[in-house]
């Protein structure tokens, strides 16, 4: 017996790995193995999504494409509370469906151009990473599967609207 008369339990992995890329609900939140490439797993993410988009969803109607991020993101949010009560992690760097959707949130309405793609993975990316006002609230004060992808959906959402109100200004 361990020290301190406890029988030793197995412990849950701290972090997941590119072996785990078998299990359909790491290859899916890990964006079929994005997250593992380093540095910036996020920002792999992120380009993963526009690639993503620019191929599969930038064709269809704002409304189709709409309809896709919010059944991407629930899944994703159901996917990301079953991994953490199997695993018992929390939000891993590796997770990124949460930059894939928000990074289709921030495209939803702009047109298959790569500058407008350019901005907005640029404004996407500076609002995942510095989460001012909201996003930050949002990212420290939601936990679970909700908190891991709630913040990114908001850096998405404004980086659309910024994008929305630059085009505009530029009518």
């Amino acid at each position: 017996m361990p020290r301190g008369g406890r029988a030793a339990v197995k412990a849950k992995p701290t972090m997941l790995t590119p072996n785990m890329l078998s299990q359909p609900t790491v290859f899916w939140l890990t964006a079929a193995g994005l997250g593992f490439l380093r540095p910036a797993p996020g920002t792999w993410g992120s380009a993963g999504g526009v690639v993503l988009w620019w191929f599969f969803l930038s064709g269809r109607a704002w409304t189709i494409q709409l309809a896709i991020v919010l059944m991407y993101f629930l899944l994703s949010w159901w996917l990301c509370n079953r991994l953490i009560e199997q695993l018992g992690i929390e939000d891993e760097p590796q997770i990124v469906a949460d930059e894939v959707a928000g990074m289709w949130l921030a495209l939803v309405w702009l047109p298959q151009s790569l500058g407008w793609c350019l901005a907005a993975f640029l404004l996407f990316r500076l609002a995942d990473i510095f989460k001012p006002g909201p996003i930050g609230a949002l990212d420290r004060n939601l936990h679970s599967g909700l908190g891991i992808m709630a913040d990114d959906m908001l850096a998405g959402g404004l980086t659309a609207l910024a994008l929305a109100l630059a085009a505009l200004a530029l009518a």
